[in-house]
């Protein structure tokens, strides 16, 4: 869905490999193609940035540990950044570097539980202070957070955001729920955008082609998730009973069914 993007003056970016790890940790800088670069960067608006561990860190991996505060961007090319490497096509390529001041540990480290593999999250501070896990750290649109604290509540756990590659196509999913028989995605659609032609005829698309590679695809509008709660939740519910129950998140092996927001018992199974 379309974002908002207030209060975000914090970027979460990947860091690759140990060498550039180093980089950050004794000369203080970072690089970003600008072909590639978000918006945040773009408008100067970070005032952290933090990074997430690879696997290539072991112990580390898949997780946020570091950030620090950035003093200066600027544009600079690659042959400038890095002379000690062969000259190549990519040298005269832009980067965004950003420049910061010496790294410091978060209080706790903010963990992906799936091991997910990020590019960029763009996030306040308040919930880089804050998160338990990266899925707390999301904070582009009003109604996806609505919803996930629901999710918080009902003990439905989700990836928010999640990229998927179909074909030549690029998709994050607002949620992404696994469950035993058929994984769901799940979109919240903001009335403006996607209301609008062009942006209903790509919707209708982009769940033909999500379909046809096995996800359910539900759509829940801004009006679901203000007054309809219940209503929207008993939805996700049943999808997710009737598709064998959610995946458990520390064994991938065990499935359970969840309550509906009227239901009394729990079921298990395995």
């Amino acid at each position: 869905m379309k974002k908002n993007k207030k209060n975000n003056n914090v970027l979460i970016a990947l860091m690759p490999n140990k060498s550039d790890f180093e980089i950050a940790k004794t000369l203080y800088w970072y690089r970003i193609p600008v072909r590639s670069a978000p918006q945040i960067v773009k408008n100067n608006l970070i005032k952290y940035i933090a990074f997430y561990h690879t696997k290539v860190f072991e112990r580390e991996k898949f997780s946020i540990r570091y950030y620090t505060e950035v003093n200066k961007i600027s544009i600079v090319k690659r042959k400038n950044l890095l002379p000690d490497q062969p000259f190549d096509l990519k040298s005269e390529n832009d980067y965004y570097k950003i420049e910061f001041s010496p790294l410091s540990a978060l209080p706790q480290p903010i963990v992906s539980l799936r091991h997910r593999r990020l590019l960029f999250i763009p996030t306040s501070e308040e919930k880089l202070f804050n998160a338990k896990e990266i899925n707390y750290l999301f904070n582009d649109s009003p109604l996806e957070e609505i919803l996930w604290k629901e999710f918080i509540r009902k003990r439905i756990t989700a990836e928010r955001q999640l990229y998927i590659p179909i074909k030549n196509n690029k998709y994050f999913l607002d949620f992404a729920v696994f469950c035993k028989t058929r994984n769901i995605n799940i979109e919240c659609d903001g009335d403006k955008y996607h209301t609008q032609k062009v942006n209903v005829q790509s919707d209708k698309r982009r769940n033909n082609l999500l379909e046809s590679y096995g996800w359910a695809v539900l759509r829940f509008t801004t009006f679901d998730i203000k007054y309809e709660m219940n209503s929207t939740l008993n939805i996700i519910s049943n999808s997710i009973n009737k598709h064998g129950g959610l995946q458990d998140i520390k064994n991938f092996e065990n499935y359970k069914y969840i309550l509906g927001p009227n239901d009394t018992q729990l079921l298990l199974f395995e």
